[in-house]
Order: structure tokens, then C-alpha cells, then sequence
């Protein structure tokens, strides 16, 4: 998973207000109580960090590969 995958499902999932305030403050205890972005910093893969943070979150499984975004029309 790319930075940018997760930053989009966390945006998707919260909000962006949100996401930005779970990445910086959320105790991930899956990862001995690191925040998100402490994780990053120590080499964390963003699929293991994504995962603790659904865990933590409560994210329902059917939502943690991101939701369903309508087909675009072709113009």
C-alpha cells in the first residue's frame, strides 16, 4: 500500500479533518501504542497501520478496502 492509498481510504473513512487528527493522535495498541504517524516514522508498513486503525476505529470490514466510488462517465 502507497502513502497516497492510505491517505485516501483514512479521507474516504473520516474526513479529511478527521483523518489528519487519527494520524497524530490515535494510540494504535495493535502497535504498542503508537500513533499513525509515529508508526510511518519507524517503518511501519501503511497496510499494517491502516489495519490497526480500522481495529481501533471500529471500520467494518465490507469498508476497509474503501468504498465504492460510482464508474465515471465517459464524456
Amino acid at each position: 500500500m502507497r502513502h497516497a492509498l492510505y491517505w485516501e481510504l483514512m479521507e474516504d473513512e473520516f474526513g479529511a479533518a478527521r483523518a489528519s487528527s487519527l494520524h497524530t493522535d490515535l494510540a494504535l495498541s495493535t502497535l504498542g501504542s503508537v500513533t499513525p504517524r509515529e508508526a510511518f516514522d519507524a517503518g511501519y508498513d501503511p497496510r499494517e497501520i491502516w489495519a490497526a486503525i480500522c481495529d481501533a476505529a471500529g471500520v467494518p470490514h465490507e469498508r476497509r478496502l474503501g468504498r465504492d466510488k460510482p464508474n465515471s462517465t465517459p464524456l
